[in-house]
């Protein structure tokens, strides 16, 4: 093809005798460095030769290979070799496509059939060494191994050794894929579970009457429809039931044709903290309900045609399609059409949204208080009117299909434990499954996240850069961080580099992941106690080595309960400490104001200027004075909005000392000592100490 000669260089004998070289770490400086092998072919996976140990039943993979490509340990010989090396048993190995783990060859002798071999282990490669054995090897092809032997069993003696693959995220094996939940209708058929879920869901669109049958139109573009499969899990992760869901594809919707609007709000992390913040001040419980099937509840404007589902077409009219009444799951407007009605359900009953944040809607009647939370299906209500609530609990079941879970106890994936003056929220069961998707559930633990001594740059392996695992588990520890600030800052350092991972990345991921190992227990508790937030602010200048941006951290307590935290990299670069803090400033009173804003919406107003602490002097001097030179001419519009606010007694910004600046955690690794105080600061805390 391109006109060259291919080079057959690397091609050898199968079967004959072959000296891999073992790595270092299966021998010591007094063993042989290579043992009597078999070649029995290439390893598919790396450039290597596979060859096989007789001694220990193992295959080796290596690329520094020596053969005898005309002596072959199989071949039946006869007289028996007179070699200095020790005599090889003549037995003829069938060939295989494939050594897996488990897998015991057939051997035939000539003059006795063994009846079971030790399985044969594949090898794995990792970053560090170029060759990889799967048990030590200490035979010396040079000489004729002795027969006695030391009595004690050792690993080398059992072929135990092998790589530790809790620190290699490339070996991974993702805990959702080891639960045999099915990717398609063929595979769901063959359980009755799924057939089960996948019959339920079907009764429950047709009870919704989503759809008509209609002859295919002939001018009309039609969807296609397929079933996805879930299984809910409980707080201790068990399995809670088995979900499946009929979606539309909504890819191939035409803007314009198929639908118009698309946006719906949810519910606010910081909302819903401060919403169990307030309940606990005012001893009210929070009641949790679950939307059955909440997007068929919502109608559709456009006419959309679907294909019937497979495994559930209609007998008497198998060529007719679906012409769709209400918002099926996988289309695009579906969550918009579910949150109009739901919520204009609401309004006409008296609720009004939050001015704050839409997804929180308020209802007052003279001394009755009612709020309630949006996030898609689910539902947090609560108030100061049991009864009001139990009319409004009422209310909703005749208009809609719910789920009333009683108090709120496990909400987004978040674990809620509740007491008398306390609230505990923690992500365990999401955390060890984050542990269990990169086999690190047994790892070594460690106590910082970040290492304040990682080098700036430094020889990088690409062929061991995983992009699409460093970014599923980078974008999950995303998630984590809604309970966890405390990792806020890795996780941050970490989602830059999602475009690009290098080595340095895997190995910073990886430590993260251990420090989740030894923190997994840990949690934000929500405490009763004053109502007055509290703000602190910092920025680190320059920070990252390569834009030389600074990044910008942020923290609001509610009493003394931390309901919101930010890390973020700033957009440009800073040309001196104070412009940097200043831009940081702006930042945390543009969340202050938000939040004081949605505290209204609760009836707790802020009558007297919200404390804002900085530990950089010159930037408060600059807010608080109108100072207006060339070095500060192009923050103009952030001078503007923080002095209006100071001018109108909203905020006020105080020092601190460094020491105490709480938000420094935010913005840098910082040693463990440092870290951990911190986090205490931040009132991260074990459930145990709940």
């Amino acid at each position: 093809m391109f006109n060259t000669s291919p080079d057959y260089a690397h091609m050898r004998t199968f079967g004959c005798a072959c000296f891999p070289l073992l790595p270092p770490h299966s021998f010591n400086k007094l063993q042989p460095k290579s043992a009597t092998c078999v070649f029995l072919g290439y390893s598919d996976k790396h450039k290597g030769y596979k060859c096989f140990n007789q001694e220990t039943n193992t295959i080796t993979i290596s690329r520094h290979v020596q053969f005898i490509e005309n002596l072959f340990p199989f071949q039946q010989q006869s007289p028996p070799l007179t070699t200095p090396m020790q005599a090889l048993p003549t037995q003829l190995l069938l060939p295989v496509s494939k050594v897996q783990e488990g897998y015991r060859p057939a051997l035939i002798n000539s003059s006795n059939i063994p009846t079971t071999l030790p399985p044969l282990l594949e090898s794995t490669t990792t970053s560090h060494s170029p060759t990889r054995i799967s048990s030590a090897l200490n035979q010396d092809p040079s000489y004729v191994q002795p027969t006695t032997q030391h009595h004690m069993t050792t690993r080398s003696k059992t072929g135990s050794l092998k790589p530790i693959s809790r620190l290699n995220l490339l070996h991974q094996v993702a805990q959702l894929e080891t639960q045999n939940v099915p990717t398609s209708y063929s595979e769901a058929i063959k359980h009755p579970e799924w057939h089960q879920a996948m019959a339920e869901e079907f009764a429950a669109l047709q009870q919704q009457g989503t759809w008509d049958l209609v002859a295919p139109p002939s001018n009309a573009s039609i969807l296609g429809c397929k079933w996805t499969f879930h299984k809910k899990f409980n707080s201790d992760g068990t399995v809670s039931r088995f979900k499946a869901r009929l979606v539309a594809q909504g890819n191939r919707q035409e803007h314009g044709l198929d639908y118009e609007e698309t946006f719906s709000p949810v519910a606010k992390l910081p909302t819903i903290r401060v919403l169990f913040t307030v309940a606990l001040y005012n001893g009210w419980q929070v009641q949790q309900l679950d939307v059955t099937n909440a997007f068929l509840h919502g109608s559709l404007d456009e006419t959309v045609f679907m294909r019937q589902p497979k495994g559930f077409e209609d007998n008497m009219s198998p060529d007719h399609v679906c012409c769709l009444k209400k918002a099926i799951y996988g289309l695009k407007q579906a969550p918009r059409q579910w949150y109009t009605t739901f919520t204009t359900h609401l309004i006409n009953i008296g609720f009004q949204h939050s001015k704050a944040d839409p997804s929180l809607l308020v209802y007052r009647r003279q001394h009755t208080q009612l709020f309630l939370l949006v996030y898609v299906d689910d539902i947090l209500i609560t108030g100061n009117d049991n009864e009001a609530i139990a009319n409004l609990l009422h209310n909703l079941h005749s208009k809609f299909t719910m789920k009333q879970l009683g108090l709120a106890r496990h909400f987004l994936g978040i674990t809620i434990q509740s007491t008398q003056d306390k609230y505990f929220l923690s992500q365990q069961s999401y955390a060890q499954s984050l542990l269990e998707q990169t086999n690190l559930q047994q790892c070594n633990s460690l106590s910082n996240p970040s290492s304040t001594k990682q080098p700036i740059q430094f020889k990088q392996d690409n062929t061991i850069s995983d992009a699409v695992t460093y970014r599923k588990i980078t974008g999950a520890l995303q998630y984590l961080t809604i309970k966890r600030p405390d990792i806020a800052h890795a996780t941050n350092t970490l989602s830059q580099h999602t475009h690009d991972p290098q080595p340095i990345h895997f190995h910073l991921l990886k430590c993260l992941l251990r420090y989740i190992r030894g923190t997994i227990n840990f949690g934000l508790p929500i405490t009763k106690s004053s109502m007055i937030l509290r703000t602190f602010s910092d920025a680190d200048w320059a920070g990252d080595p390569i834009t030389r941006k600074s990044t910008s951290g942020f923290c609001t307590f509610l009493g003394d309960t931390l309901v919101s935290w930010t890390v973020k990299k700033q957009h440009t670069v800073s040309r001196s400490s104070t412009e940097y803090e200043y831009r940081a400033l702006a930042a945390a009173t543009a969340d202050t104001i938000w939040l004081k804003r949605l505290l209204a919406d609760f009836n707790i107003l802020h009558n007297t200027p919200i404390a804002v602490y900085c530990d950089n002097t010159s930037a408060i001097a600059l807010a608080n004075n109108p100072v207006f030179h060339a070095r500060t001419k192009h923050i103009e519009i952030d001078q503007r909005f923080i002095r209006d606010h100071i001018s109108n007694k909203t905020i006020s910004f105080l020092p601190i000392s460094t020491v105490d600046q709480i938000a420094d955690i935010f913005t840098k690794p910082l040693p463990t000592l440092r870290f951990k105080y911190l986090r205490s600061q931040l009132t991260i805390i074990e459930e145990s100490q709940v």
